[in-house]
């Protein structure tokens, strides 16, 4: 097992990950139904769109495919928060064991 970093590091590493996990995954599925808040961040099709329902269509697009990016981050987080419980658990045992 190989230290990478120190074990505050690592805590924050774990602090931070969990965090992150816990809102984009709220923002994920705020962003699946389609909450208005936040439309600002909603990316919409180059207009000018001909009828009502293809402006729609876009939006709707634009809500799922953010659900499905902030739940990508939310799984990069999780990757990012077993690395820190790895070095987190290596600092810990190897301060035992001195």
């Amino acid at each position: 097992m190989v230290k990478v970093c120190g074990p505050k590091y690592a805590l924050c590493g774990l602090i931070i990950s969990v965090w992150g996990i816990i809102q984009l995954i709220l923002m994920g599925v705020f962003f699946h139904i389609k909450s208005v808040a936040l439309i600002e961040d909603v990316p919409v099709g180059e207009g000018p769109f001909a009828t009502k329902d293809e402006f729609y269509t876009s939006i709707d697009r634009g809500y799922v495919q953010n659900a499905y990016n902030c739940w990508i981050a939310a799984c990069i987080y999780v990757f990012t928060f077993l690395i820190s419980g790895h070095q987190f658990y290596v600092n810990s045992r190897s301060s035992l064991s001195v």
